[in-house]
Formats: C-alpha cells, sequence, structure tokens
C-alpha cells in the first residue's frame, strides 16, 4: 500500500520515495517527468523488463553498470550487438546476468528501430497510449498498459507485460502516478501541462 510519508527533511512524498537516499532521488527528480527522448524511453522499457521479479531498487543499483553494457541505451548501437555480446554479458556482474532479458534488450532494439521507422519515433507510439483523464491510479495495470502491451508485443518487444508497460508509464511521466499530497506531484502535473506530445 502505498502512503504519503513525511521525510526526515520534513518533504511529503510516496512512501516508496523515502529512502534510501537513490530511491528519494530517483522519486523527487525523475519518476513521472513527461520524456520523449528515444533513448531515454528505450533505456526505461528495457530496465522495467529487467526489473521483473525484482525490486526497483536492485535496478536502480546497478543503472550505471547496464548503461556501459548497453552503450548508454543507443538504440542503434544495441541493435547491432548479437550472439558476441550476449555470452560477454552473462560475465558482467554489473547487471543482471539473465540471458533471456539480455536478449530482449538487443530484440527490442531492434523493434524500436522498426517503429520509428514507421511512425518517426518510439516516442509517438508509446505516448499515444496515454489515459485520457484521471489522477493517480495506483495499479498494477490499467486498460492502457495493457492495450500498450499488446501493441508492443504485436510488434515484436519481449519482456514487455502489462504490468511492466504501467510500470514504465509511470516512470516516463505518461501518467502522474504521484500521491496528490506528494510535493512531487505538482511539480510533474505542471511539466506535464506544458509538455508536448510526440506524434
Amino acid at each position: 500500500m502505498i502512503e504519503l510519508i513525511i521525510g526526515d527533511d520534513g518533504v511529503p512524498r510516496c512512501s516508496w520515495g523515502d529512502s534510501p537516499e537513490i530511491y528519494r532521488t530517483y522519486h523527487d527528480e525523475e519518476w513521472g517527468r513527461p520524456v520523449d527522448d528515444d533513448r531515454v524511453l528505450f533505456e526505461k522499457l528495457c530496465l522495467e523488463g529487467f526489473q521483473a521479479g525484482l525490486s526497483w531498487l536492485t535496478i536502480l543499483k546497478r543503472r550505471e553498470g547496464f548503461r556501459a553494457a548497453f552503450h548508454g541505451f543507443e538504440i542503434e548501437r544495441v541493435a547491432e550487438m548479437g550472439d558476441g555480446d550476449v555470452e560477454r554479458l552473462l560475465q558482467d556482474t554489473s547487471i543482471i546476468r539473465h540471458r533471456g532479458k539480455i536478449e530482449s534488450t538487443i530484440n527490442n532494439a531492434r523493434r524500436a528501430q522498426e517503429v520509428a521507422d514507421e511512425l518517426g519515433s518510439l516516442g509517438a507510439l508509446v505516448w499515444s497510449y496515454e489515459p485520457q483523464a484521471g489522477g493517480p491510479i495506483l495499479e498494477a495495470h490499467t486498460a492502457e498498459s495493457t492495450a500498450l502491451s499488446k501493441e508492443l508485443k504485436k510488434r515484436g518487444f519481449s519482456f514487455v507485460g502489462p504490468t511492466t508497460a504501467y510500470a514504465f508509464m509511470q516512470a516516463m511521466g505518461i501518467v502522474n502516478d504521484h500521491l496528490a499530497d506528494c510535493h512531487a506531484w505538482v511539480a510533474v502535473d505542471r511539466a506535464r501541462a506544458g509538455f508536448v506530445r510526440p506524434t
């Protein structure tokens, strides 16, 4: 259950985002801020896939390792990776060494290229699933995340189930799921109001 908590700095936050410090920074400065940059969208989609079955804290602590392993999540460079890279990364202790998720990241880069070729950007696709109304949902998935998941799977993406898709939507600001009394809610709401959705 996500509740509001007053941190030791006197700031009200979503309870999950108060501690440790790496969570607080992520919650306060990143989570829910709208993003249209395809590299960032691709990174977060892949990291959410790696997170399946693990805690997000585990992923945050290894994020720099993931960035080094996957060329900063530059889609074109990841798409060029092959079997040798998979075998190398299975020995890399700075990331989660899961063959299926490593192979999925490379596959998803190739699928992201196809989306960009067709629609102009990955952002144009994922933002087309933005809900039209509402405040915090605080559910594991929604009708929109289920629809986005189905679309991504239809296009050949993997490790993109409805729950993963919704966590991605929350993180990338496609929805604002900060609690209404969380200090970040207003900042995220303003950022979303001024954000130009990719089309």
